[in-house]
């Protein structure tokens, strides 16, 4: 069943890992789904990975969506400002859908290293690229939906408390955009309230829902080749030297989020989560999505 047919929905770094996994299953749902990220089959980015924008958005129509691969740096704010004008001549200021799933700090992320001893220029970078690419996105994104008074704001992050994540750089971004989905939620309106000045009225008419989203441990393509293993085997890897306590067995794949993903989109109810921050193993108890596989892998339950 195509629950998002007719729906419109921008995935901000869908070049691989989640961002690919969602922009498939949204897809696979019916939707059109534009596919952003710096990595195209005749250009690289600087992270030389071999996946592409273009194999995402194939990926996507195969599914049985309408995928659009387009190159956006989403650091540079003009590139983000002239591709949202490229949304919203091609669909008629449409938008109805928004995933915030920028990241690109692995190579920028110093683990072992306590904060004072940590290289500047790459912690700033990786604030750059997991923090304000996402405030960029949303700042030209988010007028489309207020033109309709409608839509879904989704922050992808790491975690979905103010546990620390063992690196002061990783740490800020992964909760920085759990609290940016929360503030704007917050000056959006809703039951979380309104900025001063907002017009009860103002605030009655406005549908868009804001919410922060986490996998668990993600079986990313560069995970999997960390682990020395595929998709297939990726079995083989639990209890690896790459393995803590033996919590690879309880890893999920990009596509699981991408069905939570839906399973949000999908929801008429979806508003009542406004300003809330999730995990995909509390929504697969709420819409009983599966992994491809069939299983439903439970980070909090290991007993699952």
């Amino acid at each position: 069943m195509q629950s998002l047919k007719g729906k419109v929905a921008v995935v901000a770094g869908a070049t691989r890992g989640a961002g690919r996994g969602i922009a498939v299953e949204l897809g696979a749902a019916g939707a059109t789904v534009y596919c952003t990220g710096r990595s195209t089959k005749n250009n690289r980015s600087d992270l030389n990975r071999p996946e592409t924008i273009e194999e995402t958005a194939e990926l996507v129509t195969k599914a049985g969506g309408q995928g659009i691969a387009v190159r956006v740096d989403h650091t540079k704010e003009n590139e983000v400002k002239t591709f949202f004008e490229k949304v919203n001549e091609e669909q008629n200021g449409q938008l109805d859908i928004l995933v915030n799933d920028v990241w690109g700090g692995d190579s920028l992320t110093e683990w072992g290293k306590p904060f004072y001893e940590l290289d500047l220029t790459k912690g700033f970078k990786l604030l750059e690229r997991a923090v304000f690419s996402h405030i960029i996105t949303s700042k030209y994104g988010v007028p489309l939906m207020l033109g309709r008074g409608q839509g879904l704001i989704i922050e992808i992050t790491d975690g979905y408390e103010l546990n620390y994540r063992g690196n002061l750089f990783y740490d800020l971004a992964k909760t920085t955009v759990i609290r940016l989905a929360h503030n704007m939620a917050v000056e959006l309106g809703g039951e979380v309230g309104a900025l001063p000045g907002m017009s009860p009225d103002a605030v009655k008419a406005n549908h868009i829902t804001v919410v922060a989203l986490t996998p668990g441990w993600l079986r990313s393509e560069e995970m999997l080749e960390t682990f020395g293993v595929t998709e297939a085997t990726w079995r083989d890897g639990v209890g690896s030297k790459h393995d803590h306590g033996g919590s690879f067995a309880f890893s999920e794949t990009p596509y699981y989020i991408g069905r939570a993903v839906v399973a949000l989109a999908s929801d008429p109810n979806i508003h009542a989560k406004h300003s809330q921050s999730l995990a995909t193993w509390h929504l697969v108890r709420a819409y009983n999505f599966t992994d491809i596989d069939g299983s439903q892998p439970h980070w909090e339950d290991k007993t699952r």
